[in-house]
């Protein structure tokens, strides 16, 4: 009995010990085993093909001596391999994967040598394979990014239809814009002067009502829309029918200027921008047709976006305008930025830079560094006064305070007109395709830094920060995540939603209310 008890116990001990060197043997094995596997690797390599040619490399394949990336780099540059230019069908048959290189291997017979130069072409040919299927996925999610972002939801394309018919056939849709009491505001430089070009009403509802909700003194605002002819009814009977008392909002169509006797200036970069845009496709490769793709947002190709550089032209009576662009929530007062000293500049932008002790400044985002717009290994950006400041900062577009006396003195509508030909006579290789770029060259030397407190910028391009949504500044949601479709991120549907008036029978009409929860 009691040999009994001492077996019985023995094993208990035994189980015991058994599942504690469970846990250290398999953390031991999954350390060793992944070692023993690369060595055994090469050893079968070398025995079946004679790949490590001399006895330093068996050392190391053997026991471990000597630094194995030194040797194995050695015998790859004796292959001369660099210099071989692979064919198409080799890259594209390549496996894609280690799993996929050991069973290729395997698979060789045994008559067959395999040498080094050999194992190394195999290497190379699935390394170009694995960067051509990453290249090719990263062009599809462009593709699908930029879907998304220029589609327009069916509820917004509805509520156009139906104010454009609004329009049609009630009278209080077509009133007068502003009333004719306070048409008198729209050249009165007392008041405060906000431009907006757009042909998106939602957003440039919210663009006013966000912008009244926290002034201090709404009755100083004077709104003025300038949008294009197919949106200019829909928007009118909007903002007729939709007040903004005691604000003032003026709707003007790019129908209604007259462009071909007043502003020929004009004329000239809608001609530039057409030709442009009908051009920019044909420029290819693989890295230019990822550009390209990344390139086609509506902002890319929209006339309003270069027309903002004729805002004397559109405003002549003006002398200070407030630019915002209608992608933008404003939570905080403008008028302190309506009131700014430009110091003699024409334009006032938020630059987000710090001062260092040698009292030079440094870019914070490198993402908004000069040349990450302009591509400065090119001479003739090399050659211009910007030619050696790569790494200062850009400003942007979202909220921009402009001097349009100073910049009617000046040549920056002349000189953006010019860089956009030079673009394009270049084949866009100076930058790709867009309005800001031609717009950081001709305002060089006429800009002035703007506290950068006043704009939170990229919302549509990441997600939104902690507290970056109540910040007390203008919130852009540049990018393609815009708040008003369903690839925006969370958080951002509800803020740019509560500037709507969710009784609102055009916007229940067409599903507006609650078409981000779906």
């Amino acid at each position: 009995m009691k040999g009994q008890i001492s077996s019985e116990a023995l094993a208990k001990s035994n189980r015991r010990y058994s599942s504690r060197a469970v846990v250290p043997t398999a953390l031991l094995a999954g350390i060793l085993l992944p070692l023993l596997f690369v060595r055994t690797a090469f050893l079968a390599l070398e025995a079946g093909a004679s790949i490590c040619s001399s006895i330093s490399c068996l050392s190391w394949s053997l026991i471990g001596e000597g630094d194995p990336s030194v040797e194995l780099g050695a015998e790859w540059r004796r292959t001369g391999v660099d210099d071989i230019e692979l064919n198409r069908a080799t890259v594209e048959s390549a496996p894609d994967s280690l799993e996929g290189l050991v069973a290729e291997l395997h698979s060789i017979s045994a008559d067959d040598k395999l040498d080094m130069t050999t194992f190394v072409l195999k290497i190379k040919a699935m390394i170009l394979h694995m960067e051509n299927k990453a290249r090719s996925s990263k062009l599809r999610s462009s593709f699908y990014r930029q879907l998304a972002s220029s589609s327009i939801p069916k509820s917004l394309h509805c509520l156009t239809l139906l104010l454009a018919e609004e329009y049609s056939i009630n009278s209080l849709a077509r009133s007068s814009l502003p009333e004719s009491h306070q048409v008198s505001r729209l050249t009165n430089t007392s008041y405060i002067h906000i431009a907006l070009l757009t042909d998106n009403i939602l957003a440039a509802s919210v663009v006013v009502s966000s912008t009244i909700k926290h002034s201090k003194c709404p009755q100083n605002l004077v709104f003025h829309i300038i949008t294009d002819k197919k949106t200019y009814f829909a928007m009118h009977a909007w903002f007729a029918l939709h007040q903004v008392y005691p604000a003032v909002v003026e709707v003007k169509g790019l129908h209604q200027f007259d462009f071909s006797t007043r502003f020929p200036s004009v004329v000239e970069t809608i001609k530039e921008v057409r030709l442009s845009k009908s051009v920019y496709g044909r420029y290819g490769g693989v890295e230019r047709e990822v550009k390209w793709l990344e390139s086609l947002k509506p902002s890319t190709y929209s006339l309003l976006n270069y027309l903002k550089m004729h805002l004397p032209e559109f405003f002549p009576k003006l002398r200070k305008v407030i630019l915002l662009e209608d992608d933008v929530v404003v939570q905080c007062d403008l008028a302190e930025l309506y009131k700014l000293d430009l110091r003699d500049n024409v334009i006032g932008s938020a630059v987000n830079v710090s001062q260092t002790e040698d009292d030079t400044t440094l870019c914070i985002d490198p993402d908004k560094r000069l040349d990450n717009y302009l591509n400065f290994s090119n001479p003739i950006i090399l050659n211009t006064p910007l030619g050696s400041e790569k790494d200062k900062c850009a400003w942007s577009w979202g909220v921009n305070i402009f001097d349009l006396q100073a910049w009617r003195q000046s040549n920056i509508t002349e000189s953006y007109q010019f860089w956009l030909k030079k673009n394009r006579e270049s084949e866009f290789m100076l930058w790709p395709m867009g309005s800001l770029p031609p717009a950081l060259l001709a305002f060089d030397g006429f800009t002035q830094a703007v506290d950068s407190s006043w704009l939170v910028s990229d919302l549509g391009w990441n997600k939104p920060a902690p507290g970056q949504l109540i910040s007390n500044a203008v919130l852009h949601f540049n990018g393609p995540a815009k708040p008003w479709l369903e690839i925006g991120y969370p958080g951002t549907h509800e803020l740019w939603r509560a500037h709507l008036n969710s009784t609102n029978e055009f916007l229940r009409s067409c599903a507006v209310i609650g078409w981000s929860t779906r």
